[in-house]
């Protein structure tokens, strides 16, 4: 959460021609209830499993840049998927606590604000994040366009080297 993953993510879809998709709108507009309301009625592994669902199927579909939620990769066959997906690229924008809680506090839609474990979780979803990435990059104190055009300049790198890393010889 705080990350600036909609903004950014919106950035690099409309650099890279491609659609941007927020996973958590989607799974509200499939639930036809907010994340909150799903949260509340049904508690947070219902919610997990049709973000998965969600996910899993966006990975099978066409090419596009996808926002996911900030536990997302925590559910270990989410995790499995972005991991195993040979086109995925996952970018993981790094933000601190206290500027996550900055740019999020307050916001009532946020039902992972009102856990009182909240640092706990902070701290144990970094481990995910860093599990799953391919690329990682600092946002704190850096403007949205910044961070989006480091993105494109590192996985434009990533790509040339792929294309150029010579094949292992057979043994």
């Amino acid at each position: 959460m705080g990350a600036g993953k909609t903004t950014v993510g919106h950035l690099l879809a409309a650099e890279l021609g491609l659609p941007f998709a927020d996973s958590d709108q989607l799974i509200e507009q499939r639930a036809g209830r907010l994340i909150r309301e799903i949260f509340a009625d049904h508690g947070e592994a219902a919610f997990r499993a049709l973000e998965h669902q969600v996910i899993a199927g966006l990975l099978d579909g066409p090419d596009l840049v996808l926002a996911l939620g900030g536990g997302a990769a925590e559910h270990p066959r989410t995790r499995g998927a972005l991991a195993s997906h040979p086109r995925a690229q996952v970018v993981y924008l790094q933000v601190g606590y206290a500027l996550a809680l900055q740019r999020v506090g307050g916001d009532g839609g946020r039902p992972m604000l009102a856990r009182p474990d909240l640092p706990a979780l902070y701290k144990r979803r970094l481990a995910s994040y860093a599990e799953v990435a391919t690329l990682s990059v600092a946002t704190d104190d850096r403007r949205p366009e910044t961070v989006s055009e480091d993105i494109l300049a590192r996985l434009y790198w990533t790509e040339r080297a792929a294309v150029r890393a010579p094949a292992r010889p057979e043994a």
